[in-house]
């Protein structure tokens, strides 16, 4: 017997369109039509269906929250507080690439529990339809739905699921991940044996080594097809624990028993310096912060979980040396992932560990709830994708301006990422730390990939040792086969290549900066980030500051300039070799290991709609990082554009002090 999606009549339909007058008009009472709501908005992100300021609400308060961040042609935010569910809207219709960006599942909770039963969009980005999936929040790409639902018809669920590989039909009709892994998933066991016999790519062999077997799942799952995994390692940060302590304690009381809690990790990343953050300082919210991360320290003391803690400035001063802390999946680089094994974080940037040989990739709270109960993390198997990076870098460019010229590439902003892994290859990715790879591996977040992935070698072995004090050797199986099967294989001529920026508003605006028309003033630089907190970045930084003030150089007073380490592991790098005398100098402001202006959660953030920001984070999307405009850049480029005033490249810097 089939059941219905039914509103009990025609629903109200939220057109998340490009004219900020058709949006006002449907918050007004308006009914729009499709043609009457005109274009409808592209690149969706998750930082504007909830802005980080109200994550650290992970109940039912969430549902005044939907859309308040959206961003219209006109530069206007009209959806406020409490809207979407004052008006009743129960469908919301956008464009492609709805939900790009965080993993934060804090989106589809807000739009679900504001009322919206059904979000339609031309195509959606990974993270967010599986969170949505999990959490019983239907999505289609069918905009034939439109005028079906406006005539007030019901949509047979079985419609709305056709197309959808059968694990994410079956957990919509369960209700939702959780009801489902109670039902299927207690007892999954690894799958027994090989499942294929022909080549694999690497990111295949280690899912195959990891696969689990349970009752609706196959044991080798083609393209398309949902499985789950056992992962080596699962980690979690502040914004998540609590909504998935609070989801898990109604759902199966306490205690829980939670499985394999050894390989548990749980991280304070993001709000060390809340109390400074511009979108939280003296706002009613920043209670809400302090109470978010007590639920999430509470959990951890309550099932003895290893957690680690970044340090505000004051208790980094009184520091002996003994916190190991920074930002998640950093430190997972630092001291957990090993090549070959496989990792799931509640961060988007997961697979920064990619770079290790790993499979890493970025789920939603309720998959890390399930995974903490049933050690089991649902993966729809992905296609591979292929970067073969030939060539040579020249001098001055980095692993950022790969990413960016790779991001601006037609079939990316299109949506030819999305889902997909990233293999990085080459003989320009050969002579690549492993610092510099991470940034590509960190950044298939931004090319709308499940992960990137890099095959160990000797550079890898050298990491290990040298930051570890592994001695690793890396397996004959370690690598993708000859005669792997690729979806596509993307060539890059980095010979070619020259600094890099991503205009404001999205990572996929970049461009040669020699192609910048106009003088961009500067008013604040950015240096930090899982994306460019690593030693390396620190090298850039720190090459660059030490040159200008060689010749008399420093930040002119109108910048204000923000250096903030990744991890304690980094900035003890860089104390060891003075560099922190040299941003001194500069006139830089230190900040401790945290995600910091990256997430809008410390200082670095821009405060007023007419600042300009040179960052080395990976986003740019309206309001990620305060109302300023965002321009994207390498270390180098940073630093560059920070003594300069305005946005410049260092070879451009280097030649102006030369006289060139």
């Amino acid at each position: 017997m089939n059941t219905f999606l039914d509103f009990g009549g025609a629903p109200r339909i939220l057109f998340l369109a490009r004219s900020g007058d058709a949006v006002r008009a449907q918050l007004g009472g308006a009914a729009l039509s499709a043609v009457q709501a005109g274009a409808l908005r592209d690149d969706v992100s998750t930082d504007e269906i909830t802005p980080v300021r109200i994550m650290s609400h992970y109940d039912d308060r969430l549902a005044r929250f939907p859309y308040t961040g959206f961003t219209t042609d006109d530069g206007q935010r009209p959806i406020a507080a409490g809207a979407v569910q004052a008006a009743g809207f129960q469908v919301t219709v956008a464009g492609r690439r709805y939900g790009k960006g965080s993993s934060r599942e804090h989106s589809p909770a807000a739009e679900k529990l504001a009322g919206i039963r059904l979000v339609i969009a031309e195509s959606f980005e990974r993270i967010y339809r599986q969170n949505a999936d999990n959490i019983g929040l239907f999505t289609s790409t069918d905009f034939g739905l439109v005028e079906r639902l406006q005539r007030g018809e019901a949509i047979p669920v079985d419609e709305l699921v056709a197309g959808r590989d059968a694990l994410a039909a079956a957990i919509l009709r369960s209700g939702g991940l959780l009801a489902f892994g109670r039902a299927h998933l207690r007892d999954a066991k690894p799958v027994a044996g090989p499942t294929a016999s022909r080549p694999l790519t690497l990111f295949e062999k280690i899912v195959q080594r990891h696969l689990l077997h349970t009752p609706v799942t196959p044991d080798a799952p083609q393209p398309g097809e949902g499985c789950f995994v056992r992962a080596d390692w699962r980690f979690i940060h502040e914004y998540y624990t609590g909504m998935a302590a609070h989801m898990l304690h109604a759902g199966f009381g306490r205690p829980l028993a939670l499985r394999d809690p050894d390989s548990i990790v749980v991280f304070e990343d993001h709000t060390s310096y809340v109390e400074e953050s511009p979108a939280h300082a003296g706002s009613p919210l920043l209670p809400n912060m302090h109470a978010m991360c007590e639920a999430q320290r509470a959990f951890a003391r309550e099932y003895g979980l290893r957690q680690h803690r970044t340090l505000t400035e004051a208790e980094a001063s009184a520091d002996d040396g003994g916190n190991v802390a920074g930002i998640s999946h950093a430190m997972m680089a630092e001291h957990y992932a090993l090549p070959g094994q496989l990792v799931a974080g509640t961060d988007s940037h997961t697979p920064h560990s990619g770079a290790l040989g790993c499979v890493a990739f970025g789920v939603g709270t309720t998959d890390m709830a399930n995974a903490f109960v049933t050690g089991a993390v649902r993966l729809t198997m992905p296609q591979v994708l292929k970067v073969d990076l030939q060539g040579t870098l020249p001098a001055g460019v980095a692993a950022k301006d790969v990413v960016l010229h790779l991001l601006r590439l037609p079939g990316i902003r299109a949506g030819g990422g999305v889902g997909k892994v990233f293999e990085f290859g080459g003989p320009a990715l050969a002579a690549l730390s492993t610092d510099e790879r991470a940034t590509l591996t960190n950044m298939t977040a931004e090319l709308g990939g499940l992960t990137g992935i890099v095959a160990p070698d000797a550079e890898t072995v050298r990491f290990l040792r040298e930051r570890r004090g592994i001695e690793f050797h890396v397996a004959p199986w370690m690598r993708s086969d000859e005669g792997a099967a690729y979806s596509e294989v993307i060539e890059v001529d980095c010979t070619a290549l020259s600094p890099m920026v991503a205009r404001p508003g999205d990572p996929g605006n970049g461009m040669p900066l020699h192609e910048v028309q106009d003088r961009v003033r500067v008013d604040i630089a950015y240096g930090g980030s899982c994306t460019a907190g690593k030693r390396e970045d620190f090298d850039h930084y720190h090459a660059v500051l030490a040159w200008g003030l060689q010749r008399g150089l420093r930040v002119p007073p109108h910048v204000r300039l923000y250096l903030q380490y990744g991890t304690t592991a980094v900035r003890d790098y860089c104390v060891e070799r003075g560099y922190d005398r040299t941003f001194a100098a500069a006139g830089a402001r230190m900040l401790q290991p945290s995600c910091g202006a990256c997430a809008n959660c410390g200082p670095g953030s821009s405060t007023d709609a007419s600042q300009v920001t040179v960052s080395a984070i990976n986003r740019n999307f309206p309001g990620r990082s305060g109302p300023g405009q965002v321009w994207l850049a390498s270390p180098a480029t940073v630093m560059a554009s920070a003594l300069a005033g305005e946005l410049v490249s260092f070879a451009e810097l280097q030649a102006r002090a030369a006289g060139g």
